[in-house]
Protein backbone atom coordinates (compact mmCIF):
# COMPACT_ATOMS: atom_id res chain seq x y z
CA UNK A 1 0.00 0.00 0.00
CA UNK A 2 1.15 3.66 -0.38
CA UNK A 3 2.55 5.64 2.09
CA UNK A 4 1.00 9.10 3.13
CA UNK A 5 4.01 10.67 0.74
CA UNK A 6 3.71 8.53 -2.22
CA UNK A 7 -0.18 10.10 -2.52
CA UNK A 8 -0.58 12.64 -5.16
CA UNK A 9 -2.32 15.17 -2.03
CA UNK A 10 -3.55 17.63 -4.81
CA UNK A 11 -6.24 20.15 -4.00
CA UNK A 12 -9.76 19.42 -5.03
CA UNK A 13 -12.58 21.53 -6.42
CA UNK A 14 -15.18 20.70 -4.08
CA UNK A 15 -18.25 22.89 -5.00
CA UNK A 16 -16.73 25.93 -5.88
CA UNK A 17 -14.28 25.48 -2.92
CA UNK A 18 -10.38 24.29 -3.34
CA UNK A 19 -10.06 22.58 0.66
CA UNK A 20 -6.18 21.03 0.20
CA UNK A 21 -6.15 17.55 1.23
CA UNK A 22 -3.01 18.30 3.10
CA UNK A 23 -4.85 20.52 5.59
CA UNK A 24 -7.50 17.85 5.71
CA UNK A 25 -5.23 15.09 6.90
CA UNK A 26 -3.57 16.99 9.22
CA UNK A 27 -6.76 18.02 11.09
CA UNK A 28 -8.35 14.54 10.41
CA UNK A 29 -5.72 11.88 10.20
CA UNK A 30 -5.25 11.32 14.19
CA UNK A 31 -8.77 10.91 15.19
CA UNK A 32 -9.77 9.12 12.59
CA UNK A 33 -6.52 6.60 13.19
CA UNK A 34 -8.03 6.92 16.75
CA UNK A 35 -11.66 6.07 15.34
CA UNK A 36 -10.50 2.92 13.57
CA UNK A 37 -8.54 1.74 16.46
CA UNK A 38 -11.90 1.02 17.88
CA UNK A 39 -12.82 -1.17 15.17
CA UNK A 40 -9.29 -2.93 14.70
CA UNK A 41 -6.64 -3.80 17.10
CA UNK A 42 -3.95 -3.51 14.73
CA UNK A 43 -2.69 0.20 14.61
CA UNK A 44 -1.07 -0.06 11.24
CA UNK A 45 -4.19 -1.60 9.67
CA UNK A 46 -6.32 1.66 10.94
CA UNK A 47 -3.54 4.10 9.54
CA UNK A 48 -3.85 1.93 6.60
CA UNK A 49 -7.45 2.24 6.57
CA UNK A 50 -6.81 6.33 6.95
CA UNK A 51 -5.00 6.70 3.93
CA UNK A 52 -7.35 4.28 2.23
CA UNK A 53 -10.20 7.08 3.04
CA UNK A 54 -8.56 9.72 1.77
CA UNK A 55 -7.73 8.10 -0.93
CA UNK A 56 -11.66 7.62 -1.67
CA UNK A 57 -12.01 11.04 -0.54
CA UNK A 58 -9.91 12.23 -3.43
CA UNK A 59 -11.61 10.37 -6.33
CA UNK A 60 -14.68 11.07 -5.31
CA UNK A 61 -14.46 14.82 -4.51
CA UNK A 62 -17.40 15.65 -6.54
CA UNK A 63 -19.82 14.29 -4.35
CA UNK A 64 -19.13 16.78 -1.33
CA UNK A 65 -21.02 20.19 -1.92
CA UNK A 66 -19.35 21.81 1.29
CA UNK A 67 -16.01 21.74 2.79
CA UNK A 68 -17.27 20.97 6.29
CA UNK A 69 -18.65 18.19 5.05
CA UNK A 70 -15.22 16.42 3.84
CA UNK A 71 -14.47 15.58 7.45
CA UNK A 72 -18.08 13.90 7.70
CA UNK A 73 -17.68 11.58 4.41
CA UNK A 74 -14.03 10.97 5.80
CA UNK A 75 -15.33 9.54 8.70
CA UNK A 76 -18.25 7.40 7.26
CA UNK A 77 -15.42 6.15 5.01
CA UNK A 78 -13.12 4.67 7.57
CA UNK A 79 -16.25 3.30 9.78
CA UNK A 80 -17.57 1.59 6.32
CA UNK A 81 -13.75 0.15 5.47
CA UNK A 82 -13.49 -0.96 9.06
CA UNK A 83 -16.41 -3.08 8.96
CA UNK A 84 -15.47 -4.50 5.81
CA UNK A 85 -11.77 -5.56 6.93
CA UNK A 86 -13.93 -7.48 10.13
CA UNK A 87 -16.52 -8.98 7.52
CA UNK A 88 -13.93 -10.23 5.44
CA UNK A 89 -12.39 -12.06 8.33
CA UNK A 90 -8.69 -10.14 7.34
CA UNK A 91 -5.42 -10.68 10.11
CA UNK A 92 -5.99 -8.27 12.77
CA UNK A 93 -2.94 -8.96 15.03
CA UNK A 94 -2.90 -7.82 18.75
CA UNK A 95 -0.23 -4.93 19.28
CA UNK A 96 0.08 -3.67 22.81
CA UNK A 97 2.21 -0.60 23.60
CA UNK A 98 5.01 -1.87 26.14
CA UNK A 99 5.08 0.09 29.21
CA UNK A 100 6.73 3.42 29.33
CA UNK A 101 9.80 4.16 31.36
CA UNK A 102 7.85 6.80 33.46
CA UNK A 103 4.75 4.07 33.64
CA UNK A 104 2.85 3.14 36.88
CA UNK A 105 3.61 -0.19 38.56
CA UNK A 106 2.62 -3.04 36.81
CA UNK A 107 -0.07 -4.42 38.39
CA UNK A 108 -1.31 -0.88 37.94
CA UNK A 109 -0.76 -0.93 34.25
CA UNK A 110 -2.59 -4.80 34.26
CA UNK A 111 -5.54 -3.48 36.11
CA UNK A 112 -5.85 -0.18 33.82
CA UNK A 113 -5.05 -2.20 30.75
CA UNK A 114 -7.87 -4.92 32.22
CA UNK A 115 -10.38 -2.28 32.80
CA UNK A 116 -9.84 -0.57 29.41
CA UNK A 117 -10.28 -3.55 27.48
CA UNK A 118 -13.45 -4.66 29.22
CA UNK A 119 -14.94 -1.49 27.86
CA UNK A 120 -13.54 -1.65 24.39
CA UNK A 121 -15.43 -5.42 24.94
CA UNK A 122 -18.40 -4.08 25.73
CA UNK A 123 -18.54 -1.38 23.26
CA UNK A 124 -17.94 -4.15 20.28
CA UNK A 125 -20.46 -5.78 21.74
CA UNK A 126 -22.88 -2.85 21.10
CA UNK A 127 -25.49 -2.97 18.05
CA UNK A 128 -23.28 -1.30 15.22
CA UNK A 129 -25.59 1.70 15.12
CA UNK A 130 -25.27 2.30 18.72
CA UNK A 131 -21.43 1.52 18.84
CA UNK A 132 -20.89 3.75 16.02
CA UNK A 133 -22.80 6.52 17.62
CA UNK A 134 -21.46 6.06 21.40
CA UNK A 135 -17.75 6.11 19.29
CA UNK A 136 -18.74 9.17 17.95
CA UNK A 137 -19.42 10.84 20.30
CA UNK A 138 -17.44 9.59 23.58
CA UNK A 139 -14.18 8.98 21.67
CA UNK A 140 -14.66 11.90 18.84
CA UNK A 141 -16.60 14.08 20.91
CA UNK A 142 -18.35 14.92 18.06
CA UNK A 143 -22.05 16.78 18.45
CA UNK A 144 -25.04 14.86 17.31
CA UNK A 145 -25.41 16.99 14.20
CA UNK A 146 -21.83 15.69 13.28
CA UNK A 147 -22.84 12.00 13.85
CA UNK A 148 -25.72 12.43 12.32
CA UNK A 149 -24.47 13.75 9.18
CA UNK A 150 -21.34 11.03 9.34
CA UNK A 151 -23.87 8.15 9.66
CA UNK A 152 -27.08 9.69 7.10
CA UNK A 153 -29.12 9.57 10.48
CA UNK A 154 -31.97 11.77 12.02
CA UNK A 155 -30.70 13.61 14.92
CA UNK A 156 -33.47 12.26 17.01
CA UNK A 157 -32.05 9.04 15.92
CA UNK A 158 -28.73 9.56 17.04
CA UNK A 159 -30.17 10.24 20.64
CA UNK A 160 -32.23 7.09 20.60
CA UNK A 161 -28.69 4.77 20.07
CA UNK A 162 -26.60 7.03 22.52
CA UNK A 163 -29.09 6.45 24.79
CA UNK A 164 -29.74 2.69 24.36
CA UNK A 165 -25.90 2.29 23.73
CA UNK A 166 -24.96 3.80 26.87
CA UNK A 167 -27.90 2.26 29.05
CA UNK A 168 -26.94 -1.28 27.56
CA UNK A 169 -22.87 -0.45 28.08
CA UNK A 170 -24.14 0.32 31.97
CA UNK A 171 -25.24 -2.73 32.69
CA UNK A 172 -22.60 -4.70 30.58
CA UNK A 173 -19.52 -3.31 32.70
CA UNK A 174 -21.80 -3.53 35.80
CA UNK A 175 -21.95 -6.83 35.68
CA UNK A 176 -18.70 -7.57 35.17
CA UNK A 177 -17.47 -5.65 38.32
Amino acid sequence: METVAEIDLKPLDVGGATPDVVDLFAQEAASLTRLARFYLDDRTAAEDLVQEAFIRLSRSAGRIRQRGNAAAYLRSIVINLARDHNRRGLVSLRHRPSALPDAPSAEEDAHTRAERQEVIDALRALPRRQRDCVTLRYYLDLSIPDIAETLGLSANTVKTHLQRGMASLATTLEGTR
